[in-house]
């Protein structure tokens, strides 16, 4: 494997920060069933926010940006947004490389925690966040999906103080 490092964002590396943006975007929304669209769009306004700390990518010898993570500030703690690694490249080891990063980043800054909300139903990512140390569930979002009769279950779930939840 080439080597990869991980380095601050540049202005140069828009268009790739973009479509990687884009590609975490478009797989959300196949997980849920939208269809995929130019979800890159939602790169240019992550970009403006106030609350930015940060913005890191992986960069390959040879392809390029690979990867991509961003540290949203929240008081003293920080969350994790975006974690995003191309398609190509995952299951190599750039997504730790990347979560490692932005931790040392917040120790730096005297943080006192990150957090990261992966989707509910990429298992991927979340054993790989398990892995790299998020194993503290400081909260969760429940949904009523409007569209969906309530005694519709899907098999996958999750079950949380003896309370069966999908996902």
């Amino acid at each position: 494997m080439s080597p990869v490092t991980v380095r601050s964002y540049r202005p140069s590396d828009h268009s790739a920060g973009r479509r990687l943006w884009s590609e975490l975007t478009n797989q959300h929304n196949r997980m849920y069933g939208v269809p995929d669209e130019d979800a890159g769009e939602g790169f240019e306004e992550y970009l403006t926010r106030l609350d930015l700390g940060g913005l890191w990518v992986a960069d390959h010898a040879d392809d390029g940006v690979i990867g991509l993570v961003g540290l949203v500030l929240r008081g003293r703690a920080g969350e994790v947004e975006p974690i995003v690694v191309t398609v190509s490249h995952r299951h190599k080891g750039v997504g730790r490389k990347l979560l490692r990063h932005v931790a040392g980043e917040a120790r730096r800054r005297n943080m006192t925690a990150l957090t990261i909300s992966p989707e509910s139903r990429n298992v991927d990512a979340i054993r790989s966040l398990h892995a790299a140390g998020y194993d503290v569930v400081s909260s969760f979002e429940l949904t009523l999906d409007l569209n969906r009769s309530p005694h519709e279950w899907q098999q996958e779930g999750l079950e949380l103080h003896e309370l069966p939840f999908r996902s």
